[in-house]
């Protein structure tokens, strides 16, 4: 026999079931409000591929660097000054020669002949220029033997007169004698002077004619001096103490005057020409110091010209080095230039991140406290150096920042971990 069902039983399943339900729902919905919340977990990098460095507070070198190389402050061309061909060659690049090392000998027959030419026509002006000479002397000695005749004649007439006239005076002598004796002896008075003053005529032409004749002779002398020159120079010496670089020209080539043959400079006397990016170079001025790095030591210099043209992007700084080269500094050797160009004072400072670019905004990784987790935060850059760049803003003394390249992580990540 049925037994009635109990409706309120029904009542109560229909009831805890529709509780059940909505607990079940208000659980799902907490769960996803609480998950929503959620920030989403930081990505992790490795340490050991991350660069950490702490900002400073202090002074920061403004420096720019560059590669270069050391060349010789003073090079020397060795022209051709006479045509010719090369006969001889009489050292090698890398020899070390003074003013006297003879490093090439040339030939040329016209320069011979030319010479010989000279010497005659020296030797035949010489011999013209003695010969006019006993000339002149022989003729200024026979005007002056006339004129000491005349004077002699002029003295004893004088003498004559003198002895007589007191005897004229006594009226033991002619008075009209004594008149003649006194005109000879003032004929031969006045006839002496003439002779004094053709010597001294003759004295001033002979000089006169000697010079005309010492000068034709003096441009011989110069001619000879010339073409002696011209064929010293078919041996061709190095001018100056220093080590023989380049040699031009080849054994039985042509060579014609200005004609460079050889390149000789001074290895004890180099500079440094340093290679700094266009973008940096416009800070630098003279005299701001300088350091070279040879790799073998480090001299310091001064930097002494900016070339104002621009080269592969790059402008060309010349350094003079101060003090004495170490080993191995030669001509044509690659150096690493580092110039001063400020000193910036009490200033906050952190090194340079691989994107910081000079008074630019940039995004950093600041470590948080824990040491695990560094933070994206916003820093103002200001003045940079070469492996320092000043903060502006964003950061304080003592953070420590990740300075390495972050781009891999994008541009949304804002928080990392350190494993």
């Amino acid at each position: 026999m049925d037994k009635p069902r109990d409706k309120s039983v029904a009542r109560n399943k229909k009831i805890r079931r529709v509780v059940y339900v909505i607990l079940g729902l208000a659980a799902i919905s907490g769960v996803s409000v609480a998950l929503a919340r959620l920030k989403p977990a930081a990505p992790t990098v490795e340490r050991a591929t991350v660069i950490i460095d702490t900002v400073k507070q202090g002074e920061m070198l403004v420096t720019r660097r560059g590669l270069g190389t050391l060349v010789p402050e003073e090079i020397v061309w060795i022209p051709a000054t006479t045509s010719g061909r090369v006969e001889k060659r009489l050292a090698l690049p890398g020899t070390t020669v003074t003013p006297d090392t003879v490093i090439f000998e040339l030939s040329n027959p016209e320069v011979q002949q030319q010479l010989m030419e000279a010497e005659l026509q020296y030797k035949s002006a010489e011999a013209a220029f003695k010969n006019r000479k006993v000339e002149l002397e022989s003729q200024l000695l026979t005007q002056k033997a006339q004129a000491a005749s005349v004077e002699s004649d002029y003295q004893q007439a004088k003498l004559q007169y003198e002895s007589y006239e007191p005897l004229a005076k006594d009226g033991l002598y002619s008075n009209l004698e004594l008149k003649r004796l006194r005109t000879r002896a003032d004929e031969l008075a006045a006839r002496s002077a003439l002779e004094k003053q053709r010597i001294e005529m003759s004295v001033n032409n002979m000089k006169t004619q000697l010079d005309v004749s010492q000068s034709t002779l003096d441009q011989s002398r110069a001619l000879l001096d010339l073409r002696k020159q011209q064929a010293a120079n078919l041996r061709v010496k190095a001018g100056i103490r220093g080590v023989l670089q380049e040699l031009a020209v080849e054994v039985g080539q042509q060579v014609t005057p200005g004609a460079n043959l050889a390149r000789v400079s001074d290895p004890t006397r180099l500079k440094a020409e340093v290679r700094i990016a266009e973008t940096q170079a416009k800070d630098i001025q003279p005299g701001q110091p300088a350091e070279i790095d040879t790799r073998n030591g480090i001299i310091p210099g001064r930097v002494t010209r900016v070339n104002p043209s621009v080269v592969d992007g790059t402008r060309t700084v010349e350094v003079q080095l101060i003090g004495e080269l170490p080993k191995g500094a030669v001509p044509s050797l690659n150096v690493d230039g580092t110039i001063e160009v400020s000193r910036l004072s009490n200033i906050l400072y952190v090194q340079r991140p691989a994107f910081g670019q000079e008074d630019s905004t940039v995004k950093l990784f600041k470590m948080e406290a824990d040491g695990q987790h560094a933070e994206a935060v916003t820093v103002q850059l200001g003045r940079s150096s070469v492996t320092t760049i000043e903060i502006r803003g964003g950061l304080k003394v003592g953070d420590k920042v990740i300075v390495s390249d972050t781009s891999q992580l994008g541009d949304n990540a804002n928080r990392i971990r350190l494993n």
